[in-house]
């Protein structure tokens, strides 16, 4: 994909499935792309896992801006020339029997970046959205466009969906105001659309696309979907 200017924000979402399949397809995948925000879903995680969340960002040309810890089953990365500034993991509750989970979110180039990867039962979900629509809530109150990126673990239409459709003005699916409605899982003959960039309504979306290239189906059981995004108050000059 051709490279973008500073006006438009890239974010890629993609579950790395703990990078337990194809490293270096995974590492194709996303240098063929070239994000401004790459939000993961299922990082490596035990006792090297941040070391090799970090040897991944540096193949792709990113760096971690939020990995481990409470980010549990999340991360960001972000390209080196977007600025990062309150970048923190947030813990969700959890229960016994239940994968600890968390969400990771930063503000970068001034846009409220929150990334989740929502668990299989719909009781847990609904639990942590309502957690999460609190948060975002707050935060366009303090003047931030807002966006969530992430397997939700759900179709279209459930409740986690409309939940986040309903922050503040609403966001929108980017997906389907960027024209692809392709679905992502699983990644070698997908049949359901559970990943999702939902984007606050004063982040224009340009494109979508739901890469499927061959290194696709064998990096992940998962494919990414890309969305461009226009900043608010970049003018061309």
């Amino acid at each position: 994909m051709p490279a973008l200017d500073d006006r438009t924000l890239r974010v890629m979402t993609y579950n790395l499935r703990g990078l337990r399949q194809e490293v270096d397809a995974l590492v194709a995948v996303v240098r063929a792309v070239g994000p401004d925000v790459l939000a993961v879903q299922e990082p490596p995680r035990g006792p090297l896992g941040r070391r090799r969340l970090r040897a991944f960002a540096a193949r792709t040309g990113l760096r971690v801006a939020v990995g481990g810890g409470g980010a549990r089953t999340t991360a960001l990365l972000v390209a080196p020339h977007r600025a990062v500034r309150d970048a923190r993991a947030l813990r969700l509750p959890w229960r016994f029997g239940l994968t600890r989970r968390g969400v990771s979110t930063a503000r970068v180039d001034g846009v409220r970046v929150a990334v989740v990867h929502l668990g299989l039962r719909a009781d847990e979900r609904a639990r942590h959205v309502d957690l999460l629509v609190r948060r975002l809530v707050a935060a366009q109150a303090g003047g931030s466009p807002v966006l969530v990126a992430g397997d939700l673990n759900e179709r279209p239409g459930g409740p986690s969906w409309l939940a986040l459709h309903g922050v503040g003005d609403g966001l929108q699916d980017a997906a389907v105001a960027g024209g692809d409605e392709r679905p992502t899982y699983p990644a070698d003959a997908p049949r359901l659309r559970i990943d999702a960039v939902l984007a606050d309504r004063r982040l224009a979306v340009q494109a979508a696309r739901v890469p499927d290239e061959a290194a696709v189906g064998v990096a992940s059981d998962h494919r990414p979907l890309v969305v461009d995004l226009a900043l608010p108050g970049r003018s061309r000059g």
